[in-house]
């Protein structure tokens, strides 16, 4: 075998080895190893393939992953040739000895979608186009931008401008639920039919893919149901964690994702969980979802939760004022589904009632129906409100001094340590002067006998109290 020989066998080897690491071991095994490498003349490289059904199907599904490998490996003026066999009796084509050559073509593998079953469209109902599933009030302009979400905003607003740009695909967005993940990531489809109108958009939450799965598995369509979702050119999937444990579906998903990616088109990815905490999936998907961008949705901050709160209001035409919406956005757990819904309850009240909307009002009727923040008091908190009420220093309170004033304080510190915290009696003592759980619970219990027998007392704690809960 000469020098020239070696050295394009070993290009092709490396070829191989590179797209063995981007299919799966099936297709591999059936469409790659087959092919024999003939002669490289330094232009054109002529490959020796089974049939030609077996060229056919390299051009149609995997000519976009060939061209970059073999351009890197034999260089960019590389022309692709294939020769059959005459065993091939479906051709013309002669043998080898003398085989003639077939020019690969590059161009954009075109899928024939024609006779492919829409899963979307139920049986008895003529074809139609395929509806993109988008929910039209999902949109950017509508999207409330903050700290917690700028990320995931920029880059979703990127692919809507420029679907399948490698460095965003797949776009991978995780977070919490109620944090506006299905939002953001329908906004990116509707963005994309308005921009690129040519291009099939599709939505799907992954509960609609995996039912859509199993009747394709029982009316063996898999091909069919295969084939339809790589005809998408944009294909978002929402609760991606739901693949747990679906190894079926995992595998139809794998082929669907490998076109996809390799024919340039888009794909976003929407889970509750980063991909390293997802559970039951395959390495071979879960590399891939690491392939583009992994954004996270974080809690609303403060100023987010203002913008939130004042948008809601003004699409029910609601006024709130300036210091509720501050109370609002102070004590309402940070779920975006809680803030909109809370702001509903209090319109629909107060609009039903005749009331104002005040502070008071909404206080109460948020009452039980979301989750107010429950400031956490310290035990450092609770000392450092004692000590400046009772004009006692802090020194002073951990001494061994034991006059009234400082013995008092000292006793209302772990008193109050004692009903507001969940610290063990042990770690409230070590907190307030080292003393041990028996001098707690005295203290406790000295506290307790002052506010039943001295009324001016009881007001004093429950005024130093009060401060400490607020």
């Amino acid at each position: 075998m000469n020098a020239n020989s070696v050295t394009y066998s070993d290009a092709w080897q490396n070829c191989l080895s590179r797209i063995k690491a981007q299919t799966s071991a099936e297709e591999f095994a059936k469409w790659f190893l087959p092919i024999v490498p003939l002669e490289f003349d330094g232009t054109k490289l002529r490959l020796r393939v089974p049939s030609k059904n077996f060229v056919e199907q390299i051009e149609n599904n995997y000519i976009r992953v060939l061209r970059p490998l073999i351009a890197e490996s034999f260089g960019n003026q590389t022309r692709l040739c294939y020769a059959v066999p005459k065993s091939d009796v479906q051709t013309s084509i002669p043998s080898e000895s003398d085989a003639a050559t077939s020019n690969a073509s590059f161009a954009s593998p075109q899928t024939n979608i024609a006779n492919i079953r829409n899963p979307f469209v139920i049986p008895g109902i003529n074809r139609l186009q395929i509806d993109p599933q988008l929910n039209k009030n999902y949109t950017f302009a509508n999207f409330i931008e903050g700290e917690c979400n700028r990320l995931v905003r920029s880059a979703s607003m990127s692919v809507a401008v420029n679907p399948g740009n490698m460095a965003f695909n797949p776009l991978y967005i995780y977070g919490n639920s109620g944090l506006g993940k299905t939002h953001v990531a329908q906004a990116i489809g509707n963005e994309i039919c308005q921009r690129h109108p040519e291009l099939q958009v599709l939505y799907v939450p992954m509960n609609k893919f995996q039912s859509q799965y199993q009747t394709a598995v029982i009316n063996k369509e898999i091909s069919d149901f295969i084939h339809f979702y790589q005809a998408v050119d944009v294909l978002i999937l929402d609760d991606i964690q739901e693949l747990s444990g679906k190894s079926g579906t995992q595998t139809a998903f794998f082929n669907i994702f490998n076109h996809l990616q390799m024919s340039g088109k888009q794909l976003v990815l929407i889970s509750d969980k980063p991909p390293v905490e997802l559970k039951d999936i395959e390495d071979r998907l879960l590399t891939r979802f690491k392939w583009g961008l992994s954004a996270q949705i974080h809690i609303p901050d403060f100023q987010t939760k203002i913008k939130i709160i004042k948008a809601k209001a003004a699409r029910l035409n609601a006024e709130i004022p300036e210091d509720v919406i501050i109370y609002l956005a102070e004590n309402i757990s940070a779920n975006i589904r809680e803030i909109e819904g809370a702001i509903s309850s209090l319109v629909a009240n107060t609009s039903f009632m005749g009331k104002r909307i005040t502070i008071s009002l909404a206080k109460d009727i948020l009452k039980g129906y979301i989750s107010l923040y429950q400031k956490e008091i310290t035990i450092e908190h609770i000392i450092e409100v004692v000590c400046r009420e009772m004009n006692i220093d802090r020194e002073r309170l951990d001494s061994s001094e034991r006059t009234r004033e400082v013995a008092i304080a000292r006793q209302l510190a772990m008193y109050l340590a004692k009903q507001h915290t969940k610290m063990p009696l042990t770690a409230i003592g070590a907190a307030i002067g080292g003393r041990n759980h028996a001098t707690v619970l005295h203290s406790c219990k000295t506290i307790s006998n002052l506010m039943d027998t001295d009324k001016s007392f009881r007001q004093q704690v429950e005024a130093i109290e009060k401060i400490v809960a607020e």
